[in-house]
């Protein structure tokens, strides 16, 4: 094996521990040396190990937390037909609950020789998880762009929406619509979409009610993000006394509305909900829902020509492509109601009618 990578060294004019990084998929080695390394190993007749083989130029994977929720089958849609334009045929990959977790899944595309990964609310969304395993991935050549979560300990392009401009957006129509218990349900605070948009709401709160930080810290609520998430959260947050429930998901606010309701209150008479994607369909609800549009097009759009310009030798920067998001009024939020002390009285008293 010394000899093996001596040769291997002498030919493509590196150190021999350049060449066992390469081959052993270490990250440390950039892409002009990794491939005069694969390089000298198909000139001296070395078959290449099977993650190092000709990755195939027709391939292109993405990786998704759930299909569940609306919002990941639309960008699936999107990156799909983008891939598709270009030549691409693109590799759909979710986990499941109890299922292939995102490594295993990664494994799977990498052994199949996919020509990049796009990740879509991956790990790297969350502040707990060890980033190391997209070094090690792009140790092995493996081009890949993350959507929705940004880690400044990844190397690789991110493409997000302005979560604290959504709460802006959000805080600023309930308030003139004269809310001012305003409450935020959304999910665990290790992701980092959800410490934005926190920022975002405290700093809304702040500036347009003058609302200290602990205080509006009292009108924050984490749960999961699906409708019986939503539910629980917006439940507290009305106990709480709030007029107003923003939330971090369709699918949690669709949640909100039903806790609004097993109390009796109506929307938007009693209670406003605003929504978060714009999911598809979220418009034909009852009543339809408000909503903070995420620019799906656009974000998917920018991870296939990000990721694509990888693919072709030309790495996009480590940086961050975020696009403003949009508020969509609809039929769920409404001027705020005198209702507000009856359903305190309800709070007390729950034989109340």
């Amino acid at each position: 094996m010394t000899a093996r990578l001596a040769d291997i060294a002498g030919q493509a004019g590196v150190s021999e521990a350049t060449v066992s990084r390469v081959l052993n998929g270490k990250p440390g080695v950039s892409a002009a040396t990794r491939e005069s390394v694969l390089a000298a190993l198909d000139v001296l007749g070395y078959e290449r190990p099977v993650r190092l083989r000709q990755r195939s130029a027709g391939l292109v994977g993405l990786i998704t937390p759930e299909l569940e929720n609306p919002i990941f089958p639309a960008f699936a849609q999107i990156i799909g037909q983008g891939l598709t334009r270009q030549g691409y045929t693109p590799v759909l990959a979710t986990q499941t609950p109890g299922g292939s977790t995102e490594d295993e899944l990664t494994e799977m595309l990498v052994d199949r020789g996919v020509a990049g990964i796009i990740f879509v609310s991956g790990l790297h969304a969350d502040t707990t998880a060890d980033t190391q395993r997209y070094e090690r991935l792009r140790g092995q050549g493996v081009p890949f762009v993350l959507v929705n979560g940004f880690s400044p300990k990844v190397r690789a392009p991110f493409v997000s929406p302005d979560d604290r401009a959504a709460m802006r957006l959000a805080v600023t129509h309930l308030v003139s619509l004269g809310h001012r218990d305003i409450g935020l349900a959304l999910g665990p605070e290790r992701f980092v979409p959800v410490q934005r948009k926190i920022d975002g709401f405290l700093g809304a709160m702040a500036e347009q009610l003058g609302l200290a930080e602990p205080e509006a810290r009292r009108l924050i609520e984490h749960s999961l993000y699906t409708l019986e998430g939503g539910q629980a959260a917006a439940g507290t947050l009305l106990e709480r006394g709030c007029t107003a429930v923003v939330c971090a998901s369709d699918m949690m606010a669709l949640g909100a509305i039903r806790a609004a309701r097993d109390r009796g209150l109506a929307v938007p008479r009693d209670v406003s909900v605003v929504g978060f994607d714009d999911s598809p369909l979220i418009a034909f609800t009852d009543p339809p829902l408000s909503t903070i549009r995420q620019p799906v097009t656009a974000m998917g759009q920018a991870a296939v020509r990000a990721l694509l310009e990888e693919v072709g030798g030309t790495p996009a920067p480590h940086s961050e492509f975020v696009f403003l998001p949009e508020l969509v009024v609809r039929g769920s939020t409404a001027s705020v109601s005198t209702y507000s002390g009856r359903r305190t009285e309800t709070a007390e008293d729950p034989t109340e009618g």
